[in-house]
């Protein structure tokens, strides 16, 4: 693709970047293929190349409009449009350069605006969000049946082994998993411990950065990154953990991400290069330790058939972080048997905030997933899921909690 990028961005890291990303595109198409969006609306703009060209006349000088900000904003950023491009186009570093120019022209008003402040301050400040959960799980009976449907049941978190062992890798709490699901860290200690790894969770860590840097704060965002590098980095520097595990796999791109984030940060350039290149999945250090996994169970005596589930993988672990059949093998080795997912590379509909600011596409595209053939319950690694699938009479369970369950 040619490009002729306006002199307000051409020599900016962004604009070097930006039209690195664009001449990869070769205008096949194959990207529609496999966007949420595009299935549903049949929009040429609502895809991945109608907004790649979006993109591109801004950044040539064509001034943004709210129709161009519209159609940005139905992007779910899944990046299933990545695993399909056979011309490695990065659309999602794109997509925020795009966003961010767009949204500096086309300033938002009103609800919109206030709205979007609200979620920057509320989301990733864990105690504030998990003082609103606490008061909203207290009036759930009280509260309008579309309100109380997002205030899930919280599990109680259970027993997390202390640090016992040589071998340590350090958990990133977040902002929303605490309050939500505050089980998964504490399965996921439970069962790195048997496996002879201890977790722990440094308290000054909070937020990865993906709220604020995704709603055009990308200043806070970074503020977000270097704040977790800084709790991290004692240990890190002192050699005392081996890995920083992300249990929530959409904080997981964004912590992998961080080289690229402070890459102009001479101060924390090689240190958040450090720390992305240590982020890891939990499926990525389970796959490594399967054979440890293996003789656990064995030990055990686990049962060879423990049932039937269905496991939908997260865009942001199967796209973003190019993590693909690694859980399923997982679980397969757990005695689980899998049974097919219809278009398991289509997105659930929740994406991070994108199911609150973008509520009339949510139902649709969770709609896509909602049917799991051959019976069995479903497990996923969305938070929203659990959510979206609650209107389809679905039951989900992170899958750290199913291997937890297996292991004991």
């Amino acid at each position: 693709m040619q490009t002729h990028l306006a002199d307000f961005i051409r020599e900016t890291p962004e604009g070097r970047e930006a039209e690195e990303i664009l001449r990869k595109c070769v205008h096949c198409g194959f990207c529609t293929a496999t966007c949420p969006t595009y299935q549903l609306l049949g929009d040429e703009l609502d895809g991945p190349r109608g907004r790649i060209y979006l993109i591109k006349q801004v950044l040539e000088g064509t001034p943004a409009t709210e129709k161009t900000r519209l159609h940005l904003d139905r992007c779910l950023t899944c990046r299933a449009c990545e695993s399909t491009c056979p011309s490695g186009v990065e659309y999602g570093r794109l997509a925020d350069i795009g966003r961010h120019e767009v949204e500096r022209q086309v300033p938002r008003r009103g609800a919109d605006r206030l709205f979007r402040e609200a979620l920057k301050g509320l989301v990733p400040s864990s105690g504030l969000f998990g003082a609103a959960m606490g008061m909203g799980r207290l009036f759930k009976p009280l509260l309008p049946r579309m309100l109380a449907g997002k205030v899930p049941d919280a599990p109680p978190a259970g027993h997390w082994p202390p640090p016992r062992h040589a071998r340590r890798m350090i958990a990133l709490a977040g902002c929303v998993q605490p309050s939500m699901r505050p089980s998964i860290n504490a399965a996921t200690a439970r069962v790195l411990d048997a496996l002879g790894i201890s977790l722990m969770e440094p308290a000054a860590a909070g937020c990865c950065g993906a709220v604020r840097f995704h709603l055009h704060d990308q200043d806070g965002g970074r503020d977000d990154a270097r704040r977790n590098i800084d709790a991290w980095w004692p240990d890190i520097a002192s050699g005392h953990v081996e890995a920083i595990l992300v249990t929530a796999s959409g904080c997981g791109v964004q912590v992998k991400d961080y080289g690229h984030m402070l890459r102009d940060d001479p101060a924390y350039a090689g240190k958040a290069a450090r720390v992305a290149s240590m982020a890891r999945d939990p499926a990525e250090v389970l796959a490594a330790e399967a054979a440890a996994l293996q003789d656990i169970l064995a030990r055990c005596g686990a049962p060879r058939s423990v049932g039937k589930i269905a496991f939908h993988a997260p865009c942001s672990l199967q796209h973003g972080q190019k993590v693909r059949g690694v859980v399923e093998g997982i679980l397969g080795a757990a005695g689980y048997t899998l049974t097919p997912v219809a278009d398991a590379h289509l997105c659930c509909g929740s994406a991070g905030t994108y199911s609150l600011l973008q509520p009339s596409f949510v139902p649709a595209a969770a709609g896509q997933q909602a049917v799991c053939p051959g019976g069995g319950p479903p497990r996923a690694d969305c938070l929203g899921q659990h959510r979206l699938h609650r209107a389809f009479g679905s039951r989900l369970e992170p899958t750290r909690s199913t291997l937890d369950r297996a292991d004991r």
